[in-house]
């Protein structure tokens, strides 16, 4: 080598790191050149994997872990820290009649495209705003379509204890499928049906041996998995997933604003999520979880008397088997179940249309909100003192019935005191006493925690103020709005 071409010791040590840094970047290109030439190679030559299939998810292929890898590779952000699959605001716009068909045609394969479909172009990140996303509660017919899916697993969806009864069969008893459904009873899973046409006894055998297994699936094919969904468990099972997954498609519906008036007004939409939690004891949990966040969305704008009204119903729903179904999700022992329900009511009580159905079962919703309070968890807390918050403003019977209840003030204030780590909710039990005192029937209870609200006085400035008030309607004359009105009006 010549001496010329030897690196010169004279360079600097900046220079050095310039031209370290400037071969690093080449190198970089050059390795995003030759995945892109992969790429482009791979789709273009014979050794590329096959694409998927239709109605299928992607990597159904053959080499499926490959592709997912690959596919997962190329569309994730350099920013997120899992792979993620971003799919095109006018895809809902371009299939919309295809995806509804797809859920109405009753195939499995057709289905479960549909399904994976839907929950992408559903699913929306917290920082994601989609100003120009369609809003697929106005696409005629789907939200029909995602319904029917739910019924259909509701419909066949029996309890454990059930026990299927043999019937008599008597028309086709000679043939092996009858058409009434139970061939896979009868074959079994190995069992094979004669396909008409081929032939009968040794010749049948000796054809279906030498074409291999290809015969035999093909005469099978009312079991394959891409067609009709067997009434075997297999089959039940299958049928579940995709209730479920459709469940989930309208809660996340749900979240949208421009879908919330659409769905609020759909009766059997309401009609489908009731039903699925007044079954919680036997419907499967998450099915149940989605429908009651569906219903916990859309309940600013529900009006129960929906159910009364001359709208078209499916179920039968009425206004106090909603409110039992919203009581039994109250009372239960799951976390995620009544804390949701408590959310539930306290946004249902701001419609004063609501207020005839739930009177009723004021003193049970009081008792089990106080309940709540007592809990540990900090969530629980927070929602049954949201829902007592907006119950305390309905009336004077309510207020009383809340003051009188069991450990209710000393729960309230224990949650001011710990303090709960969010300050909303220790300003809600504050101006839930502060309720409380306006009635003079309550002001004999109160009394009695005169020292808890002065010590909040002078140790608390946040809520000093409200405290300070409450002493003020506990230590003045019970007559002062009398003599007020007397002085104003000359009574």
């Amino acid at each position: 080598m010549a001496v010329g071409s030897r690196r010169s010791p004279t360079k600097t040590l900046g220079q050095i790191k310039i031209a370290s840094q400037t071969r690093k970047s080449l190198q970089t290109e050059r390795k995003m050149q030759k995945r892109e030439q992969g790429k482009s190679g791979g789709s273009a030559g014979g050794g590329a994997t096959p694409p998927a299939k239709r109605g299928r998810p992607f990597g159904s292929g053959n080499n499926s872990s490959s592709a997912a890898a690959s596919a997962a590779d190329s569309a994730a952000p350099s920013t997120l820290l899992g792979p993620s699959l971003h799919v095109h605001n006018s895809f809902a716009d371009q299939n919309n009649k295809r995806i509804v068909l797809a859920l109405q045609s009753g195939l499995k394969n057709e289905l479960t495209w549909a399904l994976n479909t839907l929950t992408l172009l559903s699913f929306k990140e917290k920082d994601d705003m989609r100003k120009d996303a369609t809003p697929l509660a106005k696409i005629p017919g789907l939200l029909d379509a995602l319904l029917q899916v739910i019924d259909d697993w509701r419909d066949i969806a029996l309890p454990k204890e059930f026990a299927k009864t043999t019937r008599i069969r008597t028309l086709g008893a000679n043939s092996v499928v009858s058409g009434f459904g139970s061939e896979y009873q009868a074959l079994g899973s190995t069992g094979t049906p004669h396909r008409p046409g081929v032939g009968s006894g040794s010749a049948g055998i000796e054809s279906t041996q030498q074409n291999g297994m290809a015969k035999s699936r093909f005469s099978e094919l009312w079991l394959d998995e891409d067609s009709l969904f067997n009434l075997d468990d297999e089959g039940r099972a299958e049928k579940q997933q995709c209730a479920v997954a459709a469940s989930n498609i309208i809660r996340n519906f749900s979240f949208m604003p421009d879908n919330e008036v659409i769905m609020a007004q759909h009766r059997h939409c309401l009609e489908t999520a009731f039903q699925c939690i007044e079954d919680h004891l036997v419907e499967d949990e998450e099915l149940v979880t989605n429908a009651l966040e569906t219903i916990v969305n859309l309940a600013p704008l529900l009006d129960l008397r929906i159910f009364s009204s001359s709208k078209p119903s499916f179920i039968k729903i009425t206004e106090k088997r909603a409110v039992q179904a919203i009581m039994g999700m109250l009372e239960s022992a799951v976390k995620a179940w009544h804390c949701a329900a408590a959310e539930l009511l306290g946004r249902l009580i701001i419609n004063p249309d609501n207020e005839p159905f739930l009177l009723p079962f004021f003193p049970q919703i009081h008792k089990r909100l106080i309940d709540l309070i007592s809990m540990p968890a900090l969530d629980a807390q927070a929602a049954a003192i949201g829902a007592l918050y907006n119950l305390a403003e309905v009336n004077m019977d309510c207020r009383l019935k809340i003051a009188n209840e069991r450990w209710a003030i000393d729960r309230l204030l224990k949650v001011i005191k710990m303090p709960h780590p969010v300050p909303e909710v220790c300003r809600k039990s504050a101006m839930i006493l502060e309720s409380l005192v306006s009635e003079p029937q309550n002001r004999s209870l109160l009394l009695a925690y005169e020292n808890a609200f002065a010590e909040i006085v002078f140790t608390d400035g946040r809520y000093s103020d409200t405290f300070a008030r409450i002493l003020y309607e506990l230590t003045s004359r019970p007559s002062n709005k009398v003599a007020a009105a007397r002085g104003i009006w000359g009574m």
